[in-house]
């Protein structure tokens, strides 16, 4: 089986990964397509995979518009060389519309919820996977799953904590550090959201500041005054960082959740709503501000909170022990595919092995 396997975000790569690895050794054929945005590239060279890029997203709205007639040509010519037998993806309306062209399936991850950009790919796309904490109904193409989509690279049977982070990072013996991410606002879901102001930003750096060592991950470049904050660690280690941070604060979900599921508290400040994260919230794993209200008195109450990472830790364990191995289910659905569709529609708790 050939698979093309279509990447918009650093997030997409960690999310198809250990898929793309199992597929391989059992002998199938994997393409990874990529519009660049972060540190897509160095990750698909450091894994060893395959790829073709497209080149860099578009940021203004108009340019997205011109994206969407580039980047389809693009996917056009790359399906023509590798013929595909089904295109997989995380709501790509490119690899959704080319996989119509081509008459092949195309089968979608969803968990973000932008129906903007639902609209351009769910009529060509034949099934669209998603988690029981979606709550939107997608219609009779819609599967859901008992899972988070990071729990297809942040699953305990997955994922291998570096323990010697701390020192990577130049961190003192049980040193307090503070992991903050900013997101760039280019994305289509972020039309007309709002996140931190530059003085939001400043406030919040210098509470932490005055506890521990502060690290910023950031989208896009950071200010000249942040810019001693900047997170410098290879892409690949970020979620050994969430893992032995402290806390989390960001404009990001994906960052959010993976914070939370790998056992840190997390604060996460956007006008966004996100299913996953409410549903995290309701299990007191994190705490969601629409806005900047709210949020420093927030900071000095969690951080007086001398058991705050070790009940995490423990409310963690809790939310995950009924969740499925999404990889290990992905790798099940497509290889199986269509009759893994017919199956989990008969019998949704086919899903239930996967655990």
């Amino acid at each position: 089986m050939r698979v093309l396997i279509d990447i918009g975000h650093p997030a997409h790569i960690h999310l198809f990964k250990n898929f793309a690895w199992e597929f391989q050794e059992k002998g199938h054929e994997i393409l990874f397509t990529v519009r660049e945005k972060e540190h897509e590239i160095y990750l698909l060279k450091l894994y060893g995979f395959r790829y073709i890029s497209f080149g860099k997203h578009f940021k203004s709205k108009s340019g997205k518009i011109i994206g969407l007639f580039r980047f389809n040509f693009s996917m056009l010519k790359a399906a023509f060389s590798f013929k595909p037998d089904i295109f997989l993806s995380h709501g790509s309306p490119y690899a959704a519309q080319i996989a119509f062209v081509f008459k092949k399936p195309h089968i979608s991850l969803e968990d973000t919820g932008n129906m903007e950009q639902v609209r351009l790919y769910l009529p060509f796309t034949k099934t669209v996977l998603t988690s029981v904490a979606f709550h939107k109904d997608l219609g009779k193409k819609q599967i859901r799953y008992n899972s988070y989509h990071e729990l297809a690279y942040l699953h305990q049977d997955i994922f291998l904590r570096d323990k010697n982070i701390t020192k990577v990072l130049g961190l003192k013996e049980n040193e307090r550090f503070f992991i903050i991410r900013f997101v760039s606002w280019n994305a289509t879901h972020d039309y007309q959201q709002k996140g931190l102001s530059f003085n939001n930003k400043r406030d919040i750096i210098e509470k932490l500041n005055s506890i521990g060592k502060v690290f910023i991950s950031s989208e896009s470049v950071l200010p000249t005054e942040f810019e001693r904050y900047k997170l410098k660690v290879s892409p690949e280690k970020i979620h050994d960082v969430l893992a032995a941070a402290d806390l989390f604060i960001g404009e990001g979900a994906t960052m959010s959740s993976e914070s939370v599921i790998l056992g840190t508290p997390a604060i996460y400040i956007n006008s966004i709503e996100a299913d996953t994260i409410d549903e995290q919230e309701h299990h007191g794993l994190l705490f969601h501000f629409r806005n900047f209200d709210g949020v420093l008195d927030k900071i000095n109450e969690v951080l007086t909170d001398p058991l705050l990472k070790e009940n995490c830790i423990k409310k963690r364990i809790v939310t995950l022990e009924n969740k499925i191995n999404l990889t290990s289910f992905l790798t099940w659905f497509v290889e199986d595919y269509p009759m893994s569709e017919r199956t989990m529609k008969e019998n949704p708790h086919y899903q239930d092995r996967f655990r």
